[in-house]
């Protein structure tokens, strides 16, 4: 089920009030990339996005968006004083040496033991599975955004996943349009 764009926000703004000062955070696509717009300016945190950004800002004013600053899922973003671009592979070292505080993740299941669902839908074509797994085992901390319900109206948050597991016993707050949950 989609979201408009008011519970987007409500779900983005519950979760920056997990964001602490002077984490490194990471951003999944969609409704995780709303988050910066939610923390006072000059907020001292720093959020990663996997295609090599360091220090995304709040979402750009519309009309004045640079096309050339993306994130992972390819939406125009802003660059806080300070903040770079690098390569995926610099991006990609942060993750793995467990420098990341926090993870900000979407997800399709999510099971009661916090494991994680997020990359295939069986049947549908995708181009990989990005850097989810990577996330969701070396962040000190996963957070998942998502609708509490999926289009057929059937729980995304489950006893066991039935879709293919990102990783195992990893998600640590579920934040919902119905719900917060810790784990």
């Amino acid at each position: 089920m989609g979201l408009g764009n008011e519970l987007k926000d409500k779900l983005a703004k519950r979760a920056a009030l997990e964001v602490k000062e002077h984490m490194i955070v990471n951003l999944g696509i969609g409704i995780p990339s709303l988050v910066p717009n939610h923390l006072p300016p000059g907020f001292p945190v720093v959020f990663q996005s996997e295609n090599g950004i360091i220090g995304i800002g709040p979402e750009p004013v519309q009309g004045q968006e640079d096309e050339n600053l993306c994130n992972a899922g390819g939406y125009p973003v802003s660059l806080m004083n300070g903040g770079c671009y690098t390569d995926s592979s610099i991006a990609f070292a942060m993750i793995r040496r467990g420098k990341v505080d926090l993870t900000i993740l979407g997800s399709l299941q999510v099971s009661e033991k916090g494991d994680l669902a997020n990359w295939i839908i069986p049947g549908k074509k995708v181009p990989g599975m990005g850097g989810a797994t990577e996330l969701a085992s070396k962040a000190k901390r996963v957070i998942v955004l998502m609708t509490h319900l999926d289009k057929k109206s059937g729980s995304k948050i489950v006893r066991e996943c039935t879709l293919p597991i990102t990783t195992r016993s990893c998600v640590s707050m579920i934040i919902t349009d119905r719900a917060v949950i810790y784990n």
